[in-house]
């Protein structure tokens, strides 16, 4: 049966018959007459069928079908046609396989991007566009970042609490994707929509932050946690504990919590002991290279808790991190640290900031200065060669 030019150059309303007579062709349980209560229960009906083409035809076929769907939608009052919008995306959310999926997301994409702006519906489709984004693994084809996603809403922002369950998927998703650093980013952004007034409300949301920050063996930078409202309504509880540990302590404090309470780490959270150990010891070596700029293999073998074998392979592990920039001398058997990022940025690390700013202005100064004296001799020479000629 031949499939209906997208946006063909009809009125919605016989678009929306030649829809009908399409689905009908198929077998769909649907008259091929006009409703007479209008184009929107047209639309209705349509949407209610719409999967059986799922069944027929290529992928360019059904593509064609979904966009003609959306070129009624968008012609039809937002708010009027929000029921429709909703049971359109429920029918495409259901769409199984990669295939079929992605051509769901596309129709889906066109959608959102054809709402007004202002359009408080464009929420309830992104937030089903990352759903089915999810299902065929493309999450990076609608999402590309915090501040993206505020843009995306800068005209009609969703309320807080729309915001909070539209962050918490995102977390989620990009966790799985494997996307550790962007999922970190989504759960401050999260945290950060709570106040003073309701920080205790995110109780479970700050856990849960925690939870994935310290599992996610690509986080290191954990510092920043702490100063989240939600975070520090935990103070006092063992999850705040143990992520203070990952934030400032060395090894041995771990040890020590561990054996305090392991069931606490290893079955009310989740946490996998040897990823701990691994990461602390990362942590930790990070922390010695801040004052160590040359570290001995026994330092760092009595220091991490490691056999005397396992040293080198330890340090090649921290230099492919990049977080530590250092040279390994085996003759020698020691580290030479040239550079290594910082575990927490407090005042001592603003004061080290600053006195490297000014050391750099300062040199800056002197570059300038010396370079006003060779063009000021250069110009005298040039002014004594010319009177030389003159003369």
């Amino acid at each position: 049966m031949t499939v209906p030019a997208v946006f063909m150059d009809l009125a919605p309303e016989d678009q929306a018959q030649e829809l009908r007579i399409f689905f009908k062709g198929l077998g769909a349980e649907i008259s091929d007459e006009k409703s007479p209560r209008g184009i929107e229960d047209d639309l209705h009906k349509i949407i209610g069928v719409c999967d059986a083409c799922f069944k027929e035809g290529d992928e360019k076929d059904i593509e064609n079908i979904l966009n003609n769907i959306v070129s009624i939608l968008i012609h039809i009052p937002v708010e009027r046609a929000e029921n429709l919008i909703l049971a359109f995306c429920e029918k495409l959310k259901k769409a199984t396989g990669l295939t079929l999926g992605s051509v769901c997301l596309k129709a889906l994409w066109l959608l959102f991007q054809s709402l007004e702006e202002k359009s408080p519906m464009r929420y309830h489709v992104y937030y089903n566009l990352v759903q089915i984004a999810r299902n065929v693994d493309q999450v990076q084809a609608v999402y590309s970042g915090v501040e993206d996603l505020k843009e995306q809403f800068k005209a009609f922002p969703p309320n807080n609490e729309q915001m909070q369950k539209l962050l918490r998927l995102l977390h989620e998703i990009l966790l799985s994707c494997k996307k550790g650093d962007q999922a970190a980013a989504v759960m401050v952004e999260l945290l950060g929509t709570y106040t003073a007034e309701n920080a205790s409300e995110a109780r479970q949301d700050a856990q849960h932050c925690i939870q994935a920050a310290l599992a996610d063996p690509n986080t290191f930078l954990l510092d920043p946690l702490l100063a989240l409202k939600p975070v520090k309504f935990l103070e006092g509880e063992l999850i705040h504990d143990l992520l203070f540990i990952f934030v400032q302590e060395k090894l041995p404090a771990y040890i020590t919590f561990y054996k305090n309470h392991k069931d606490f780490v290893e079955t009310h959270i989740g946490l996998n002991h040897e990823q701990n150990m691994k990461k602390m010891r990362l942590l930790t070596f990070m922390q010695l290279a801040e004052t160590h700029p040359e570290m001995s293999f026994e330092t760092i073998q009595n220091e991490l808790q490691i056999a005397e074998e396992d040293v080198e392979s330890f340090i090649i592990d921290v230099l492919k991190t990049k977080l530590v920039r250092a040279r390994m001398d085996q003759s020698g058997r020691k580290v030479l640290i040239s550079n290594t990022m910082h575990r927490t940025f407090g005042r001592p690390q603003w004061m080290q900031l600053r006195d490297l700013l000014a050391a750099w202005k300062t040199n800056l100064s002197s570059v300038q200065d010396g370079m006003k004296t060779v063009a000021t001799a250069q110009m005298e020479l040039a002014a004594k060669a010319k009177t030389s000629k003159a003369h």
